[in-house]
């Protein structure tokens, strides 16, 4: 099972590279389906396999001027504060059973992966159905209030959930804020990695790291992101844009069916 583990690590970095997107969402599965880790330490594992792999594809991207950084600076100073609230004060104090629905206890770990799903969900719909803002459009979608919610709503995921927030931050991006697909790309690397990052050195008082294993799924999810960025040269916007919607549903209704086989057995 370990192997498939570095496999599929190497298709979450594949997946950054292509679509900037999909780390965290899909890192967490891994470290806990695959290699048997406890889901809120796989959260931990997850913001530094993600953060040190998007930071990487960040800079490949900036050297390619695919990276907006007025938003990506305001996204990272608002999201980083919620993490920071959210990692530091909310979390320790969630007890890992949280409450009972009809004499079955709903756990935070449960929870938490359906709001992983259900959330993907919405935002692929949002990507396969909505057309690419024109350029009024984007110009006003770049307004300093829409980059507010957003960056709030991302550095929430990434706060509760151990994800950069890229499944939702490539929508918000693309269709709130007006970037083309590939701007959003290199945009999303940046604020990914900053936003995991940053929960990561959070998480650090109170968890304990196997390093050499983290070390080497970080390595692959790095070579993986650098095959992907290859690949996306060759695509267009909209092509990403669909194929990006597409996958994230896949991948949300696969977790969605486990989680709730699993948990009415």
């Amino acid at each position: 099972m370990e192997m498939l583990g570095y496999i599929v690590c190497l298709l979450v970095g594949l997946s950054l590279g292509l679509i900037g997107a999909g780390g965290g969402i899909l890192t967490v599965p891994v470290m806990v389906y695959l290699f048997h880790i406890p889901v809120l330490l796989s959260t931990t594992y997850s913001l530094f396999i993600v953060g040190a792999a998007s930071l990487v594809g960040a800079w490949y991207q900036y050297r390619r001027d695919h990276v907006n950084l007025r938003i990506a600076v305001i996204f990272c100073l608002l999201s980083m504060s919620v993490v920071f609230v959210i990692r530091h004060y909310v979390l320790p104090r969630i007890p890992g059973d949280l409450f009972v629905v009809s004499g079955v206890t709903v756990t935070m770990s449960f929870l938490c992966m359906v709001m992983f799903s259900m959330l993907m969900i919405l935002a692929a719909l949002a990507m396969i159905l909505k057309k690419q803002p024109g350029t009024a459009g984007a110009e006003k979608g770049r307004s300093n209030l829409h980059i507010l919610w957003c960056a709030i709503l991302v550095g929430l995921l990434t706060g509760f959930l151990g994800a950069g927030g890229g499944f939702i931050l490539i929508p918000s991006l693309v269709l709130f804020l007006g970037l083309s697909m590939k701007d959003a790309v290199g945009t999303s690397l940046l604020i990914i990695a900053m936003n995991s990052l940053t929960g990561f050195t959070m998480d650090l008082n109170h968890v304990t790291i196997q390093w050499p294993l983290l070390a080497g799924i970080t390595l692959i999810a790095a070579g993986g992101l650098f095959l992907g960025t290859i690949i996306s040269k060759r695509i267009s916007a909209e092509q990403l844009k669909l194929f990006f919607g597409w996958f994230v549903l896949a991948v949300a209704v696969g977790i969605l069916i486990k989680e709730l086989t699993a948990y009415t057995r």
